[in-house]
């Protein structure tokens, strides 16, 4: 396999086969992000694309799914990426999805038959990273998008029968927008309605515009349980049709796996609880937390 730059991939996708299809991210200009700082963002070459599809069918044992690498898969036009799926197709035993990271200008830019085509392809799963849904926080953060316009994205992929997964980040707001960011971010979240939703601690990464803001006290992290006041909101003030919801990433504190809305109200005691005690011993030390 001929891996280039950096190449990452959702936890949910560790036993996957990674194939690059892309380099870098087509955005790439989101202010707490440094995975693809410096790198120039291009398109493979299908005839690259497809010697790793062959290299990994030679192996002889089936791969049960492909992710697609690395930040955007979807920004390729349809005419170039439908060929990449049919490979993958044709060359992969015991095939049963294909997944990618997906942002919303991507998203929109496929109509509704197209994200259909692809799904029929293989292509079960998209993975979104819609961090806060406070208006103002998109536009600092350098999103790329809106609120309406994530919406509208969200739905888009799960109207086309895709499995949706989006990803919000706690703290990004920092002290000053931490309760707003929490609630508004449990509004998108209720009007995207996804099949699941990991919550991330936003963790400053140096060399990156929020770690500059940081530096110079335009910007501050809350504090352990500011974070987990957010995670308690999100959770309680949103409303899922049939939801998983998680908070076992690294760079968490308290580590929750939940199916809601069912088990919303066990969760949002718990994390009172803990805040309410200040009992650090239930959190995750800090030498374990990560990326």
């Amino acid at each position: 396999m001929k891996y280039e730059g950096t190449v990452i991939r959702p936890p949910s996708e560790a036993r996957s086969l990674l194939l690059q299809v892309t380099v870098g991210c087509s955005h790439n200009r989101c202010t707490f992000c440094g995975t693809y700082a410096g790198e120039k963002f291009r398109i493979k070459s299908f005839e690259d694309i497809e010697e790793d599809i062959l290299e990994a069918a030679s192996w002889g044992r089936p791969i049960g799914k492909v992710f697609l690498c690395d930040g955007d898969a979807l920004i390729i036009p349809q005419k170039r990426l439908v060929p990449i799926l049919e490979s993958i197709n044709l060359n992969i035993r015991g095939l049963t999805r294909i997944g990618t990271y997906a942002n919303t200008k991507s998203v929109l830019r496929k109509t509704p038959e197209e994200l259909r085509q692809l799904r029929e392809l293989g292509l079960r799963i998209a993975y979104l990273g819609v961090e806060t849904g406070n208006r103002e926080l998109l536009k600092v953060i350098r999103k790329g998008a809106d609120y309406d316009q994530i919406v509208q994205a969200g739905r888009r992929i799960i109207d086309a029968g895709i499995e949706l997964s989006v990803t919000v980040l706690l703290g990004i707001g920092g002290v000053e927008k931490s309760i707003e960011h929490a609630r508004d971010t449990a509004r998108i979240l209720t009007d995207i309605d996804p099949h699941y939703v990991g919550a991330l601690t936003v963790m400053i990464i140096p060399e990156t515009p929020l770690h500059d803001e940081l530096k110079r006290g335009e910007f501050t992290l809350p504090d352990t349980f500011g974070f987990l006041e957010e995670l308690k909101i999100m959770i309680e003030e949103s409303d899922f049709t049939n939801c998983f919801f998680t908070s076992n990433h690294a760079s968490n504190y308290v580590p929750l796996r939940l199916r809601l809305p069912g088990e919303k109200e066990d969760a949002v005691n718990l994390l009172k609880e803990i805040i309410e005690s200040k009992n650090k011993r239930v959190l995750r030390p800090e030498y374990l937390r990560g990326l």
